[in-house]
């Protein structure tokens, strides 16, 4: 049996995709994971067929401090600890899916001369994939237009977890006290939840949820807990996908693991992007493309009022359709058999 060794984390976004690729695989692999002692960790302890690695981790910080010129040894370090790990674990291609505690596993299996397919979920490269393009063999990547940045990278779409799309909105009905006469809105701020999304839902819960029934994943690290009439709030959901099938309309922020799940499902979406005074600004250009591309609606932060956000959101309802059909003229590749097929003809090559 082949071994995959899969590395990535950060955010949950760096491991979703992840499991997408690991469920297309089904049983033909013996499942090995390389991570930190973040995110990654938690999520991919639920999966008893994934043996986890734990490795010291260097979080890559684009300011200058002086806590940067200690990177360069602790990744080293990483490097080292992570090639043992490796030596032991004998795998035959390495699956990476970016952020920083990637880099010292591409890094120790490019030394190796162990193959590395890798992802990209932005429009843009983030720091740690430019680090990772240069030791992997592919990086797969989430929009066409990437595609152009570099030979290494190829289009394949983004990795869909099986249970978003096949979620089912009869097995939340029951959990919520609906109007049904009302449309349904999720909103959602990422794996952490959305600080600023949450508080300018709560200024407007009145006006929203006289038209509309809302399900706010506020995110675990939220504090408040806010009751009112036709609105629901949910700290985290592990059943997603039958969320965003219930949904009417999405308000999100614009991670591209995010987006991509609402346009398979085609959900007509109001997309609120971190801004760029807490990123590099990559959740802005990708929203801005499915703007373009009539995919959604947007609203930046820096020029946020109340007024337009509550008629964005509804004119986003009215002209739902509009939205509907231009996602469905998508042609968007099935990137979990995409991203399989590339790791297996790479796997052919060693043989």
């Amino acid at each position: 049996m082949k071994k995959i060794v899969f590395t990535g984390g950060g955010t949950a976004g760096h491991v979703y995709p992840t499991i997408a690729i690991k469920e297309e695989l089904r049983n033909n692999y013996e499942f090995h994971y390389i991570g930190g002692n973040g995110m990654e960790k938690n999520i991919i302890s639920s999966f008893p067929d994934i043996k986890y690695h734990q490795i010291k981790t260097v979080k890559l910080q684009r300011k200058f401090t002086l806590e940067n010129l200690m990177i360069p040894f602790k990744l080293i370090s990483s490097i080292k600890q992570t090639k043992k790990i490796l030596k032991e674990i004998k795998p035959d291609i390495i699956f990476s899916k970016g952020g920083f505690v990637a880099v010292p596993v591409v890094i120790a299996a490019h030394k190796l001369k162990i193959p590395v397919i890798s992802h990209e979920s932005d429009l843009s490269l983030g720091l740690a994939n430019k680090i990772i393009l240069h030791y992997c063999d592919k990086m797969c990547v989430s929009f066409k237009k990437t595609e152009e940045y570099n030979k290494k990278c190829i289009y394949t779409g983004q990795p869909i977890r099986n249970n978003v799309l096949n979620g089912n909105k009869k097995n939340i009905k029951n959990n919520f006290n609906f109007d049904n006469k009302k449309p349904n809105i999720l909103i959602l701020g990422g794996s952490s939840g959305a600080k600023f999304i949450n508080e300018k839902i709560w200024e407007n819960i009145e006006i929203l949820t006289k038209k509309y029934n809302i399900i706010h994943i506020t995110g675990k690290q939220s504090k408040n807990i806010v009751k009112h009439d036709n609105y629901f709030q949910i700290f985290y959901s592990e059943n997603i996908g039958d969320l965003i099938d219930f949904a009417d309309l999405i308000i999100s922020r614009a991670g591209s693991g995010a987006i991509n799940e609402f346009l398979a499902l085609k959900k007509p979406m109001l997309l609120i992007p971190l801004s760029k005074k807490c990123s590099r600004g990559d959740q802005i250009e990708n929203a801005k493309l499915f703007y373009k591309l009539g995919y959604c609606d947007m609203l930046e932060e820096d020029i946020f009022n109340n007024e337009e956000f509550i008629k964005k959101i509804d004119q986003l309802y009215i002209n739902k359709n509009k939205f509907i059909t231009n996602m469905t003229k998508s042609k968007v590749p099935n990137a979990n058999k995409k991203i399989k097929e590339l790791i297996e003809i790479r796997l052919k090559k060693e043989v």
